[in-house]
């Protein structure tokens, strides 16, 4: 099983790169964000949790994620593997992360950070946001703040799989098959 993070900050192209990596490698996408809706819709006992929490205006506590990860991969037995996208945010989650593969007998393959440059990734946003209706990609006062909570946030995530020497810095700037290739050169050289 080959698990990998694929990092970047709001604008790197991580969800039009995912997609591709998915159907190349036949791993399965675990968005946390996407965990909680389906635990929520199927009223499972974590989904019950998490939404008396998230109806408060509160985030949801780390166990009831990696909670919902742990039965993500309970589910899907057979999966040649998984990319993580928006979890680990922290270094606590991380850790988590890791206890939570190694109970499942696997771990981190690799954690691809996709690199660009602020004035592209604010460049980017303000044209996504033209057409996709949010209105955090249509202020570039908003957009340079949620970049630099990215990467105040996501830091020490990247230390965290630094000490492993599991972390790939790959340019994000150049067409989306040149990054591709990229993404795969490096998976390749762990799973192949």
């Amino acid at each position: 099983m080959f698990n990998l993070i694929l990092f970047g900050p709001p604008g790197s192209g991580k969800g039009t790169q995912s997609e591709k990596l998915i159907a190349r490698y036949g791993l399965k996408h675990l968005s946390t964000g996407d965990l909680l809706r389906s635990e929520i819709n199927r009223q499972t006992v974590l989904g019950q949790a998490a939404k008396k929490i998230m109806d408060k205006g509160q985030l949801v506590p780390d166990e009831v994620v990696i909670g919902m990860i742990s039965s993500a991969l309970d589910d899907n037995p057979h999966a040649k593997g998984f990319l993580f996208d928006g979890f680990p945010r922290t270094s606590a989650q991380a850790e988590a992360l890791d206890a939570l593969l190694q109970v499942k007998k696997a771990a981190i393959g690799v954690m691809l950070a996709l690199h660009v440059s602020e004035e592209e990734l604010v460049k980017r946003l303000l044209i996504r946001g033209e057409t996709s209706g949010r209105s955090d990609d249509t202020n570039e006062q908003v957009i340079r703040a949620r970049i630099v909570e990215y990467q105040d946030k996501t830091a020490a995530v990247a230390d965290h799989y630094r000490k492993y020497d599991k972390v790939v810095m790959v340019e994000g700037e150049g067409t989306i098959n040149q990054i591709f290739d990229a993404l795969c050169i490096e998976i390749d050289k762990r799973i192949f």
